[in-house]
Formats: structure tokens, C-alpha cells, sequence
């Protein structure tokens, strides 16, 4: 064997060598979850226990937070027993001014959505929590609430279910 084919032959096993030590994992939905363990999630719905209340805001929430663990989890949902459990409620949905024009009137308007969120992991009790979680919007002044509200409300609950869905299974 000349040196050439020689030199050859050790690049290539050196670089087999590299690729075969070598491990990458990619998990394109964010979660880390051991299916082999933990098998089913419980999502109890959500009520609203805010002061001011719009109706169509629980099924909003509710629909997203179930639908990302089905999106993103091979975790089958289950009413009762999971060996994960999400239950909570919507504590605030308030509005506060942000801005003021040159005419001493609100400019702009802040609205907020809090949820209280408690996770249990049956299977690894020390990830448990209870914790709230925040979203806020702005919208302008000039137009009502009712108007920009549907849109908003899908904002924030997006939101903040993407930031139940990294506290409890993506572990970031």
C-alpha cells in the first residue's frame, strides 16, 4: 500500500471514528419528557375567578393549553389519575391605562391575563409547583375592548400556555 492510499484509509477511519462517537439529539417541540415513565397527563379545565369576566376566555385558555400538550407531547390525555396533573384557574383579567395623550386622555391600554397554575408530577414529586403565570397586551384607547378582545385573549393565552408548557415539560 503507497502512502497516499494509506492516508487515505486512515482519514476515513479516523473520521468513522468521529461519527460514530459522536451523538447529537434534537427534540424539535421543546419537551423532555421520559415516555417510558410518564405516560399521561390530566388538564383539569381552568375557571375564571378573576373580578371581571369574559365568558368565552375559559374555552380560549382551555382549548390552548390542551392542545399544545397534544401538539408538542406524546402524552395521552386522561380525565383522571395522569401522571402529570394541571389544574388552576384564570385569577386576573384587568385593564389599565398606559399612555396618556396630549389631551390628558388615555392613549394606550394595557390589558393583563393571570393564571394560577398548579403541576403535579406523580412520578417525580420534586417538580411539583404552584405558580402564577402573566401575559399583558396593549391595545389603543380608541377602540373598545369588545372589539380587540377575542384577538387578544388568543395572544395571551398563547402566551402563557407556551410558558406552562416550558415550566412543567421542556425544562429550560
Amino acid at each position: 500500500m503507497d502512502w497516499m492510499n494509506y492516508k487515505k484509509y486512515m482519514t476515513i477511519i479516523a473520521i468513522a471514528m468521529i461519527v460514530m462517537s459522536c451523538s447529537i439529539s434534537y427534540k424539535f417541540n421543546g419537551a423532555s419528557i421520559d415516555y417510558a415513565v410518564t405516560k399521561t397527563i390530566q388538564i383539569d379545565p381552568f375557571p375564571i375567578r378573576s373580578a371581571y369576566v369574559w365568558a368565552p376566555m375559559q374555552s380560549i385558555f382551555n382549548d390552548k393549553l390542551t392542545d399544545i400538550f397534544a401538539r408538542q407531547t406524546k402524552l395521552r390525555q386522561v380525565r383522571k389519575g395522569g401522571d402529570m396533573v394541571l389544574a388552576g384557574e384564570i385569577i386576573a383579567f384587568d385593564q389599565y391605562n398606559k399612555g396618556v395623550g396630549s389631551d390628558g386622555y388615555s392613549s394606550q391600554v394595557q390589558l393583563k391575563m393571570t393564571v394560577n397554575v398548579r403541576f403535579t408530577n406523580n412520578k417525580n414529586h420534586t417538580e411539583d409547583f404552584e405558580r402564577q403565570f402573566s401575559s399583558t397586551a396593549d391595545y389603543d384607547a380608541a377602540q373598545q375592548l369588545v372589539s380587540v378582545q377575542e384577538e387578544l385573549v388568543n395572544q395571551m393565552s398563547k402566551d402563557i400556555t407556551d410558558q406552562i408548557f416550558n415550566a412543567t415539560v421542556a425544562n429550560w
